[in-house]
């Protein structure tokens, strides 16, 4: 069962990423590039400090280090520990992919930290605020989708890879949210 669905994972990396061309290289490129988010990021901390004022947003800002933190670190857990090689250094795909990028980067993709953090972040910032600005979480999930995404479109991780890390940063960020919603009520910061 493990053989087929790896199979089937390696077929639908295969017709995605080669669904791509030059002409849209550089825009998923650009979306994948963790730089790129800068002015979104901007946008969410005025969104913050204008919702829970200059206090609760310092301790938002704790929070969402500590989500990247642990969605980061817990995706590079499992590369090492899984060691499914990225579609770039599987010698059963690599001659039929399209590598955009420059370098293919580390060895190991199982699960992206790409899709987990800005999962994590989309889901986090998407209950928070639920109440005042309930198109910030659907342009959020929208975002982070189109992210993930890019890191098949540029040829460095497998559909599953994206799955998996987009329901584990979704999962945290829920995690996460509740207990900022918690924590700012039960200690009144």
């Amino acid at each position: 069962m493990l053989e087929e669905l790896v199979r089937l994972d390696k077929e639908v990396f295969i017709f995605l990423n080669n669904l791509g061309s030059s002409e849209w290289d550089g825009f998923w490129m650009f979306l994948t590039n963790k730089w790129s988010a800068i002015p979104l990021y901007l946008f969410l901390l005025i969104l913050s400090f204008k919702q829970y004022g200059a206090k609760k947003m310092i301790f938002l800002v704790v929070s969402v280090v500590l989500l990247i933190t642990v969605t980061d670190q817990l995706s590079n857990f499992f590369k090492y520990g899984v060691q499914r090689l990225r579609p770039c250094y599987d010698p059963e795909i690599s001659e039929v992919m399209r590598l955009v990028k420059s370098y293919c980067g580390g060895r190991f993709s199982y699960f992206s930290a790409h899709a987990a953090n800005t999962s994590a972040l989309a889901v986090f910032f998407a209950i928070l605020f639920s109440s005042s600005y309930k198109y910030v979480g659907i342009f959020l999930i929208v975002w982070a989708a189109l992210v993930s995404y890019s890191r098949i479109y540029i040829g460095v991780h497998f559909p599953l890879d994206i799955i998996t890390g987009m329901t584990v940063g979704a999962l945290f960020g829920w995690l996460f949210a509740k207990l900022y919603i918690f924590a700012i009520h039960k200690y009144r910061i």
